[in-house]
Parts: structure tokens; C-alpha cells; sequence
């Protein structure tokens, strides 16, 4: 039996460890975290990554927990509405499609229960060996173990990436934004309604979700790559850069100070030109990030976990890698073109509904 260490626990990595599992391999998941990660956004599912999840038989579990919007509205830095629409949102598009919204931490969840494969929860690799049959893995807490291959699917940050490709520098592609993003009561007491803001160089959205008993909130600023910072200096940087906004911003950055989830990150993308290299591959947000502001960044991970489990059923690693990567260049292609189409209101629908089916699963 062929086994495969998977680095990352998120939605690439979810998904590729099911259909191998199918497939017949033995599957491991490292993940950094020491469980299972929670908070983060909504996130979408569109286009072909439909037909993905329900090959998997878990589209219909995720459809049930979907967020349910009946709209939108976009306030100034006053409160005063700017726009409003009951047909779509900024987040998942039109609201009358099949193309559906929910939030990541149901996603990875489900994809936890779905397969049965080896969870390996709070350490990560720290050196990669190729060797002639596999891999030769260290771990950060000691010890090592041999794979058939390694699987990046370890975003954007990805530690496999550093160890085989090299420093994160030389493929990521800076933005000009950052977001944070964390949960909090739903002291707004907004019902299936999201509240956008905008001012000057900030802005962000608050939404409801859990049957409106809890908001996901995400807060933005433009800004040139920036340090690495602890938590502390993040929250306190983005209580500095909104900290003159009006509407309810005081109370959402009040929320976030005491949020013990918390998410903050500068909007990039990740390019390669190649995303594999001897028995090592990446897939998803560690090969090629599209970043939060194409909305594809699910969907890529998806179908390129599909794409990429379906080759290695079909042959070797090296014609199964060379496969993948022939197939989903130009979806990826398509996709990240996304964020950086329209910084002020976003891709338009023509784009989107063409990059979100641009490659055939068949």
C-alpha cells in the first residue's frame, strides 16, 4: 500500500487525504495546530468545486449549513448607506445561483469526520529527504518517517514550500491589504443581513451566522508588506489604522480585543513555476494563493485536490504531477487574475462565472 504524508489540515488538504483514502492509500494529515482550527470567514464553493464535494458525498451537509443572506448594505465611515442590494453580496455573489456560502471551520470539520486517515495534530516537518523509494520526514518533536510522497497543502506560509522551493520571498506577491477576521456576539443584531464599511483606506463587513446568534467579522487596511508581528501588535496596529471610523467599528474593534480566535494576514498570492519537485507536491494555497480577495481561494483548493488525486490514479508520481499541473494552470491562471481586477468593487460577474468553470474534472 502506498502512503502519503499530507502537511495541513485545511481544505486542500481535507479533501486530497478523502480521495486517496478512496483510492487506496494509507493517508497521514500533520497539522501545526494542536486540534483542529476554528473561526475564520465564510468561505464559497462555486462552480466545478460543486461537482468536487458532491462526488465526495458531502455537498449536501455543507448546502444545510450554508450562511443564508437575504443581502446587503454598505455604510460609510459615518453609518450613512451608500448601497444596498437583495440580490447579491460582496462575498458570495448572486444569491440566486447554486453556488453556495459556509463558513471554513464547518468545511474542514466535515472533511475531518468524512475520511479515515491518520489526524497528527500539533507538530510540523522540519526537514525533507528525497531518497530513492520516498521521503524521509523529521518532525519538529522528534523522530522521523518514510512516504511514498509529501503533500504541501500547508498555505500560504507553507513550511513544505520553504524546505523544498525556498524562502517565502521569492513567490509571494504583496496585495496592498491586510485583514483580520474573528467572531463575536451578534451584538448588531443583524439577521441574515451583511454590513459593509468603507473609509478612506479601511474598511470591512460584519455578518451573522449560527442562526444569527454570532458574527464574523473581518477588518481591513491598506499597507505595504509589513514585519512579522505577535497577535498583541496586530490588534493593536488595526485599532490604530481604524481607530477614527465611525459606525459600530469602536465596538468591533472592542470585540476583537478580547477575541481569543483571531486571524490577521497580508492579502497575497503565491506564483511558482512549478509546483512540484521529485516526490514532493503542492496543492492549494501553498502552490498558488489566489489570496481571500478572488473568493476562489476554496474552489482552487478543491478542484486541485481532486485534479491531483485523479492523476495519481492514472500513473506514477512524475507524469501524475505533470498532469495536474497542465490541467490546473490554467484555472489557477484564471482565478488569480480575480483579485486584482476591480480593487474597488470586485471581478464582475462574467469574469467569475468563467473562471469558476474554466477546467474539466473529467
Amino acid at each position: 500500500m502506498r502512503n502519503v504524508l499530507i502537511s495541513g489540515a485545511g481544505v486542500a488538504g481535507g479533501t486530497l487525504a478523502w480521495f486517496l483514502a478512496r483510492d487506496g492509500w494509507a493517508v497521514t494529515v500533520l497539522e501545526r495546530a494542536p486540534g483542529p482550527r476554528t473561526g475564520g470567514q465564510a468561505i464559497d464553493v462555486r462552480g466545478v468545486a460543486l461537482d468536487v464535494v458532491d462526488e465526495m458525498g458531502l455537498g449536501d451537509r455543507m448546502r444545510a449549513l450554508r450562511t443564508r443572506m437575504r443581502g446587503m448594505t454598505v455604510v460609510d465611515g459615518e453609518g450613512r448607506e451608500l448601497f444596498r442590494s437583495e440580490e447579491f453580496t460582496y462575498s458570495s455573489g448572486r444569491l440566486d445561483n447554486a453556488d453556495f456560502e459556509v463558513l471554513r471551520d464547518d468545511v474542514v470539520a466535515i472533511l475531518q469526520e468524512a475520511a479515515d486517515v491518520e489526524y497528527v495534530f500539533g507538530d510540523s516537518i522540519t526537514a525533507l529527504t528525497e531518497e530513492a523509494h520516498g521521503v524521509r520526514v523529521e518532525f519538529e518533536h522528534g523522530g522521523f518517517r518514510t512516504f511514498d510522497l509529501v503533500v504541501g497543502a500547508d498555505g500560504l506560509h507553507s513550511a513544505v514550500r520553504r524546505l523544498v522551493f525556498g524562502p517565502e520571498e521569492r513567490f509571494a506577491r504583496h496585495l496592498g491589504q491586510y485583514l483580520a477576521i474573528f467572531p463575536a456576539p451578534n451584538f448588531l443584531g443583524l439577521e441574515d443581513w451583511q454590513v459593509w464599511f468603507r473609509h478612506e483606506h479601511t474598511g470591512g463587513v460584519a455578518y451573522p451566522v449560527r442562526d444569527n446568534t454570532e458574527l464574523r467579522v473581518t477588518l481591513g487596511f491598506g499597507s505595504e508588506p509589513l514585519p512579522r508581528l505577535t497577535v498583541p501588535e496586530q490588534k493593536r496596529l488595526i485599532a490604530e489604522r481604524l481607530g477614527g471610523v465611525g459606525w459600530e467599528v469602536p465596538k468591533l474593534l472592542e470585540a476583537m480585543a478580547g477575541a481569543d480566535v483571531f486571524y490577521f494576514d497580508a492579502m497575497a498570492q503565491i506564483h511558482l513555476d512549478r509546483w512540484s519537485s521529485g516526490r514532493v507536491v503542492l496543492v492549494g494555497d501553498a502552490g498558488y494563493c489566489a489570496s481571500a480577495l478572488s473568493g476562489q481561494g476554496t474552489s482552487l483548493a478543491l478542484v486541485g485536490a481532486y485534479v491531483l488525486a485523479q492523476e495519481l490514479g492514472r500513473a506514477g508520481h512524475e507524469e501524475a504531477f505533470a498532469a495536474y499541473e497542465r490541467r490546473m494552470r490554467p484555472f489557477v491562471a484564471l482565478n488569480q487574475a480575480l483579485a486584482t481586477e476591480n480593487p474597488e468593487g470586485g471581478p464582475s460577474e462574467e469574469s467569475v462565472d468563467r473562471a469558476k468553470n474554466a477546467i474539466s474534472l473529467a
